[in-house]
């Protein structure tokens, strides 16, 4: 998978037939269609809601990212530097997106969370992922060329909240770089 998305970023953006997320609107507020074959169609859609219920329930900064794809600036984040274990949830549905602690197995030792040097908290892999499978995830990928080169946006499978994108140049044995909004997310420690 790593190997796919490095040869992916080398390559001009060119659309692809039938991956597109159109959206239209509704009664409910904006609500993603997916085309055919788009992972999008693996949504586990709650209620939506409108934009002023969205602009209610969270404070304008969390509005900006996680509803109109902004960002916060790097290293200001109040994720960035914990080192605490527990969990990683999305602020605006509360679905769990990341953990923060080790991975031991017979072949290797890994934090999820890590320090990128990037100046937004880094994880090597979504919470849920098996191998290169993230089909047990509560995260989607989707191209995203807003600022011209295709880059992989993260978005929260249950209600699509923008969370941040993803790169290949983070650690093995995925070499995946999840560099996620820390207030896109909400923190629960791990129960000892």
């Amino acid at each position: 998978m790593a190997r796919l998305l490095r040869a992916l970023g080398r390559l001009p953006f060119r659309a692809v037939p039938g991956r597109a997320v159109r959206c239209r609107a509704d009664s409910g507020g904006l609500r993603a269609r997916s085309g055919p074959g788009d992972a999008g169609s693996l949504t586990k859609r709650g209620p939506t809601l409108s934009k002023s219920e969205w602009q209610k329930k969270l404070t304008p900064e969390q509005f900006h990212v996680t509803r109109e794809k902004g960002t916060e600036p790097p290293f200001s984040g109040i994720y960035l530097n914990n080192k605490e274990s527990g969990m990683y949830h999305c602020v605006c549905c509360d679905s769990p997106l990341f953990s923060s602690w080790s991975v031991v197995n017979v072949w290797h030792s890994s934090e999820k969370k890590y320090c990128s040097g990037t100046g937004w908290p880094s994880f090597s892999e979504a919470h849920g992922t098996s191998g290169s499978d993230e089909s047990n995830t509560g995260i989607l990928r989707r191209v995203d060329t807003s600022l011209g080169p295709a880059r992989m946006e993260v978005v929260c499978k249950q209600c699509e909240a923008h969370l941040g994108h993803v790169f290949p140049d983070g650690p093995g044995p995925a070499g995946q770089r999840f560099c996620i909004n820390s207030v896109a997310l909400t923190f629960k420690p791990r129960k000892r």
